[in-house]
């Protein structure tokens, strides 16, 4: 094998564009930069190191020490996720290799956004590096919309001041309703089941010097705030689908193979004409065709002139998206 401080600088070299976008990417992604089970994040003077095999854990010190040398990082965690149950996400192996736990959190940019991160948060520091190209369309799309003003909806006229609004299901810490906000979004609703990811939603519009508007924070799951949503003829310009392989909530549960496509549909009624519509999912069993054809299906039931305006997997920095579980996209985003 190659010296393994070359083989991170050879990856690392092949995202060196995205740093005038953002200071938070994957610079290694495990098979498709030559190391299985194997990936490194940045955000921003921060980096987090994850195994997710035990053969692949095998070289920790080597593959420890590569990136220290390389990247001399402010502070580095490297995260165990051998459990092939996955059962150890929210409480993995933790190592911190360079700095103090204080170091662990910080501020990202993207695009016109900033970011809260904790690199020592379970295994998820609070941005979803695979979806920061989505992000930032939804911030330009907002900004088109809010140029133009709303345009082909019913009952509006063109260059009509209509507040937009945005839905974004399954929020996590509500960066998709950062950029929407910043894009030129009105109100940004944010639903997730979490009272503590909400907070950290919270921190996040304050960290972008955004108000808290009325209606932009529902605790609760996308299959209660869907309904209640409908029933009050509520509409949106652009909804974000972004839903976990399974979620428990009060009362049920949420599996994506069972409900995604039912959820698809029953969204689709909140759009407004003119909207857009982006549903994603991580879970390794989708075929993106067959995803994409799917999730138009489904909203065309409501929607008959919709139409798939893309599809896709991760970005230019996750090489090798599809060849593992641990780096596996389908994403498509409807018009209507």
């Amino acid at each position: 094998m190659a010296d393994l401080t070359d083989i991170f600088r050879i990856a690392a070299d092949k995202r060196s564009s995205l740093l005038e976008v953002t200071d938070a990417c994957r610079l290694f992604n495990g098979v498709g930069d030559g190391i299985p089970g194997v990936t490194l994040d940045r955000f921003g003077d921060r980096y987090q190191l994850q195994f997710f095999s035990a053969d692949a854990a095998k070289g920790y010190e080597q593959i420890k020490n590569a990136v220290l040398d390389l990247f001399q990082p402010e502070f580095l965690v490297a995260k165990f996720r051998t459990d092939p149950s996955g059962r150890s996400l929210e409480h993995p192996r933790m190592d911190v290799v360079a700095g103090s736990a204080e170091l662990a959190r910080g501020t990202v940019r993207e695009g016109k956004a900033r970011f809260h991160v904790d690199l020592l948060d379970t295994v998820n520091p609070g941005l979803f590096l695979d979806m920061r190209d989505v992000r930032l369309e939804v911030c330009e799309r907002f900004g088109q919309m809010s140029s133009a003003g709303a345009s082909g909806c019913e009952g509006v006229a063109e260059g009509s001041s209509r507040g937009l609004r945005f839905l974004n299901l399954f929020s996590y810490t509500c960066s998709f309703s950062v950029h929407a906000r910043l894009g030129g979004a009105e109100v940004a609703t944010n639903a997730d089941i979490s009272g503590k990811i909400l907070d950290k939603g919270r921190e996040n519009y304050a960290l972008n010097g955004l108000d808290l508007r009325p209606g932009e924070f529902f605790r609760g799951s996308a299959l209660e705030y869907v309904p209640w949503a409908l029933k009050k003829g509520l509409k949106f310009d652009g909804i974000v689908l972004d839903p976990p392989s399974f979620a428990r909530f009060k009362g049920g549960n949420f599996n994506v193979r069972e409900h995604l496509l039912l959820l698809v549909s029953e969204c689709a009624g909140l759009l407004n004409a003119g909207g857009f519509f982006m549903v994603s999912s991580n879970y390794s069993e989708f075929v993106l065709e067959k995803f994409s054809a799917d999730v138009l299906s489904a909203v065309r039931s409501v929607c008959s002139k919709a139409r798939t305006a893309w599809k896709r997997s991760q970005g230019v920095d996750f090489p090798g998206a599809g060849l593992s579980k641990e780096s596996s996209l389908v994403a498509t985003l409807v018009e209507v």
